[in-house]
Parts: C-alpha cells; sequence; structure tokens
C-alpha cells in the first residue's frame, strides 16, 4: 500500500515539474490607460523619479521608504535606488531610453525578498486632445517563480492590477499639471507691460521692419 502511494506521489511530482518546465520562461505585462492630458504633461511624471511620487503604486506601501536618486537628473542616465518594507523590498531603476514625450525605458532591478531583472518600457501617444499611455514590463522566469505562479498567484493579474492604479493616478496627475500650465498663460499674460505683445490690430500699424508676424512663441508649459 506504501509503496504504491509513493509511486502515485511521485508521477504527481514528476507531473508537476513537467508542466512547469513546459511553461513559458518569458513574461510579458501590459495595461493602457487614456488621459486628457497631452503627451507633454504625462511624459515630464515618467521621466524624472523624483516626481514618481506623485503617482507610483508602490510609493504609498511604505510610509518609511528610503528613496536614493543619482546619475542624471532625469531622462537617460537617471537613477533610482529604494529600500522598503516586504511589500516594496529593496531595488534599482535606471533609465536607459528616453524619447521625449513619447517614451520611457527603464532597467529594473529586484533585489530583495527575490532578485530578478526586468525591462519595462511606457510608450505615450497622442489621443485627440490628450494621450493613451501603455506601461509595459518583460523579463524571465526561473523554474521557482513559474511554479509559484502555476500554485500560487497569477503574475499577470497581480502586477497588472497595480500598473493600472498606477496608470490611474498618473492621469490625475499629469490632468492636474496641465490645468496648472493653462491656467498660468492668463496670469502671464496680464503682468506683461503694456505693449509687449500687442498686435497690429492693437495699434493700426504694423512695426517698421516686420510682416505681420508674430515675433516670438508662447512659453512652454512649466513641468
Amino acid at each position: 500500500m506504501l509503496k504504491k502511494l509513493a509511486i502515485a506521489v511521485g508521477l504527481v511530482v514528476v507531473v508537476f515539474i513537467a508542466v512547469v518546465v513546459s511553461r513559458p520562461s518569458h513574461f510579458h505585462i501590459e495595461r493602457t490607460a487614456r488621459t486628457s492630458a497631452p503627451p507633454e504633461a504625462v511624459f515630464p511624471l515618467i521621466n524624472d523619479f523624483h516626481r514618481w511620487s506623485s503617482w507610483s503604486p508602490w510609493e504609498k506601501l511604505d510610509p518609511n521608504l528610503k528613496r536614493e536618486y543619482s546619475g542624471e537628473p532625469q531622462g537617460k542616465g537617471a537613477v533610482y535606488d529604494w529600500t522598503g518594507n516586504d511589500e516594496v523590498g529593496t531595488g534599482r531603476m535606471r533609465i536607459i531610453d528616453s524619447e521625449p514625450a513619447r517614451s520611457v525605458t527603464i532597467s529594473l532591478e529586484f533585489k530583495k525578498p527575490f532578485e530578478a531583472t526586468n525591462a519595462a518600457l511606457f510608450s505615450i501617444n497622442p489621443d485627440g486632445v490628450g494621450s493613451r499611455v501603455t506601461w509595459g514590463m518583460d523579463g524571465e522566469s526561473n523554474f521557482m517563480f513559474k511554479a509559484v505562479g502555476l500554485l500560487f498567484m497569477n503574475m499577470d493579474e497581480m502586477v497588472g492590477k497595480d500598473f493600472e492604479s498606477g496608470l490611474d493616478n498618473l492621469s490625475r496627475a499629469a490632468e492636474a499639471e496641465a490645468t496648472k500650465a493653462g491656467s498660468a498663460t492668463p496670469a502671464a499674460a496680464e503682468a506683461a507691460p503694456a505693449g509687449v505683445g500687442a498686435t497690429p490690430a492693437d495699434n493700426g500699424a504694423v512695426p517698421t521692419g516686420t510682416t505681420g508676424a508674430p515675433t516670438g512663441s508662447a512659453p512652454a508649459p512649466s513641468h
């Protein structure tokens, strides 16, 4: 009886190992969300690690989270190290590519509670007057991670929920930035000295040496 039980257990183990091994090692997780903010308002919030605290889904999980910024202040070469509790662990992010108002590529290294290196890509595409933002992550799973994923959790669902929450936060933060930038424009115009920015219609004549075309451009929205 015991011999038969041992054989049955052994067969179950062999089948389980075979199923785990057969699962793909590469994984891809992706979520997309739309925001009414333009790409120019979304991009700086991703491209500057100092601003992740306003939208990252993991920043609020540990009130004592330790952050360290190094490398470039933003964009390619910027580095963000973090050390936190069991929920956020310890790791490092490094921006390896950055295309203004279009995309940010990040190398993501987890050190604790487990070691892994993944790649994250944020893509920002114009969508009417707003933007469509996609957050994706790619990586490789070893045998243990594949087994844990098979038995206890679905990584796509677990991490995907965090991505959805983060994109929702990012949308609100970007829309607030866009509103702030838009409301600052009229104030700047009112503060301008008399005569500055006047058009030919204001004084009835075209200034000498001009063709009537604007001589400058509106200041870019501050981020």
